[in-house]
This record gives C-alpha cells, sequence and structure tokens, in this order.
C-alpha cells in the first residue's frame, strides 16, 4: 500500500511541482491538498485557476479535489500519513503551522526555510548528511510525539555547488568563492508574472547570500549532544544573482585546499561519489549524482538543467587558479534538485530508513 501523502502550500509553484511527482509515484499517493482559507473548501482546479505555473498540464487526479484549510490541522491529521510543506508565510507562522502539525503526529517534510536553523531538525541533502537523522529522536522528545517531526531541505542556490565540494572535503578546502546565477522559478515567477526580467540582471536576491554561505556549514556538520552543530570550515562567501533563465542555478566556484589534490583526483572524486539514495536506488536518485562535462562550453543551463530528471548536479570547467587553487562551474535545477524534487528524495530515505510510516 502506498502512503497517503498531504501537500501544504499545494497551490503555489512547489505545491504544483510536488503534484506533478507524485502523480505517478511508486511509494506515495496525494490524499489531501491544503492551502490557505482563501483556497479552502474550492476544488484545487478552482483554487489554482489561472495560476497553474508549470509546462506540465494539472494531473487529472487533483482536479477535483476539495482543498483542505492549513489552520484545520486535525482534518489533516485525519487524511494522511505525512505531509509536505511549501508555504508562503512569515517565519513565525510557517514555525507555528510545522510544529503543530508534527505534535499532530504527521512527520513534516519541508521545503520552507523557517526551521533550517532550528537545533534538533535535520537539513538534509540525502546524499550527503543522511546521518543527521539521528537528531530526529532528540527533537521528537522535545515535542513529545511518538510519529511526529520536521525535517527540511536547504537552500535551492547551494544544491550547484555543496555536492561538488562535499567529495573533496578530505583535502581540507579553506577558502571558497561562489557566484550563483539564479533562475526566475527560484522566485515562484514565470516571465509572464515578471516580464521586467525579460533580458535583464538583478544582482541582489533577499537572505540569498547569507544562506549560501552559512547553510553548507550546517550540512557539513556534526550531531552533538542532540543538536546539528555546524562545521567551523571553510570560510565562504558569495554573491547571488538573479538572471532571465527560467529552471537553473549555476555556480561559479572559486576553492582553496590546505591539502590541494591533483585535477584527476578531484575528478575521480566526482566520478565515484555515491550516496544513501543510490545504494538504496530509491525513485528519484539520480544514478550519478555528479557527472563532469569535458567540454568548455559546459554545463548549460537549458541543456542540462534536466539531467536524471533534474536531480542531478552538472559540473564543468574545472582548471587551475593563479589566486585559488581550483576554479569549476556547477547547475542544478532549482525546482526539482532544489526544491520539491529534493524534498521528495529526503521523504523517499526517510521512508525506506523507518521514519515515515502508514498510521
Amino acid at each position: 500500500m502506498k502512503l497517503k501523502v498531504g501537500i501544504v502550500g499545494a497551490t503555489g509553484m512547489v505545491g504544483q511541482r510536488f503534484i506533478t511527482l507524485l502523480a505517478d509515484h511508486p511509494y506515495f499517493e496525494i490524499a489531501a491538498l491544503i492551502a490557505s482559507g482563501r483556497s479552502a473548501g474550492k476544488t484545487y482546479e478552482e483554487a489554482v485557476g489561472d495560476r497553474w505555473k508549470l509546462e506540465a498540464p494539472m494531473p487529472e487526479c487533483v482536479k477535483d479535489m476539495v482543498v483542505l484549510d492549513s489552520a484545520n490541522v486535525d482534518a489533516i491529521a485525519d487524511s494522511v500519513d505525512f505531509v509536505f510543506c511549501a508555504v508562503n508565510m512569515p517565519k513565525s507562522e510557517v514555525v507555528a503551522l510545522e510544529e503543530r502539525l508534527a505534535r499532530a503526529e504527521l512527520p513534516v517534510v519541508s521545503n520552507n526555510s523557517a526551521n533550517r536553523w532550528t537545533p534538533d531538525v535535520p537539513m538534509i541533502i540525502p546524499e550527503i548528511n543522511d546521518s543527521h537523522l539521528e537528531v530526529i529522536a532528540a527533537q521528537k522528545a522535545r515535542l513529545g510525539t511518538r510519529a511526529g517531526f520536521i525535517a527540511v531541505k536547504p537552500n535551492c542556490s547551494i544544491q550547484s555547488y555543496v555536492p561538488a565540494i562535499t567529495p573533496l572535503l578530505k583535502y581540507e578546502p579553506t577558502r571558497i568563492v561562489a557566484t550563483t546565477y539564479q533562475a526566475i522559478s527560484g522566485a515562484g515567477k514565470t516571465f509572464r508574472e515578471w516580464p521586467e526580467m525579460v533580458g535583464n540582471v538583478i544582482p541582489y536576491i533577499g537572505g540569498e547570500e547569507e544562506k549560501s554561505e552559512q547553510e553548507p556549514l550546517r550540512i557539513w556538520g556534526k550531531v552533538e549532544g542532540g543538536v546539528i552543530v555546524k562545521a567551523k570550515a571553510p570560510v565562504i562567501t558569495t554573491q547571488c544573482i538573479r538572471v532571465p533563465v527560467i529552471d537553473g542555478h549555476m555556480a561559479a566556484v572559486f576553492v582553496e585546499f590546505a591539502k590541494k589534490p591533483a585535477k584527476e583526483e578531484i575528478l575521480e572524486a566526482w566520478r565515484s561519489f555515491r550516496g544513501k539514495p543510490q545504494e538504496l536506488g530509491l525513485p528519484s536518485a539520480p544514478a550519478q549524482f555528479l557527472t563532469y562535462f569535458e567540454e568548455d562550453n559546459r554545463p548549460q543551463t537549458a541543456l542540462d538543467r534536466d539531467i536524471y530528471g533534474g536531480m542531478g548536479v552538472a559540473l564543468g570547467r574545472l582548471r587551475e587558479d593563479f589566486m585559488f587553487d581550483y576554479k569549476f562551474v556547477g547547475l542544478s535545477h532549482n525546482t526539482l534538485r532544489g526544491a520539491a524534487g529534493g524534498a521528495l528524495l529526503n521523504a523517499e530515505l526517510l521512508y525506506r530508513l523507518g521514519y515515515i510510516s502508514a498510521k
């Protein structure tokens, strides 16, 4: 039997992406679509209206589903085994909502940023830090729950370079400079809704640089005393720029090492890097997590963002640098690996490891 899943924030762009990914999933089936009171009581098709933002059509299976109110936690808990959460609300309200859902004995797999720095909430890239899931036991003790907990995915911007640096940690990176070139869907927008982005570049994305500099250190941290303690190194500085593409975040990265590896050692580390999703054969896992392109003009956003269904990370242009040790380019799909797809992979991992189960 498939587990019953609810999508909180189902009418937004990430919620829509969840729907398309879950429409024929081998582990999970959509049992509830959840949104604000403005949408509650309407069919999903009525609630979305002309705001369907994806190229793929709205799946028939959800069009006539009646949307539940996100404030009615009891009704949600009665309908599903766990929820994905991707809401557009103030941080304090997101924290309160996710904790109410967890205390109602629902595992919450969150796409939101609000709980990323809650000390006992794991922030997971499944190939990298699945060991952080052990902190869930401490979180359940704090919440007083048996099954309910919160797990989150990190910011979409770091997916284009943190996976590439992770297999190189044994060479002790000391300094990283990363400039990210981020698609407009990262703001939940399309060109129809944001015409001023056509032919334009905006050199600022609110809050993004702080996330891009600090979240990698939490990903590379350790669980100590029931909380996650972030790593102290490397030092990371970033600039985050909005560019006129619909999907795909690219990063230009410079890195310095205490123990400088040879170029072939880096390439071999990337080729051989596998994580728990590949070992378990999870449905959303890319067969090859990191793919390196030898061509000078790759990866390209339009050509390579969909690698392995948008769940792989594309790398290229690795070369030595006269100020740092190396520089390279990374690319990830921001609404797949970086958002709904990454959260779905988290849920698959949590299910296979026994953290999520049917009621």
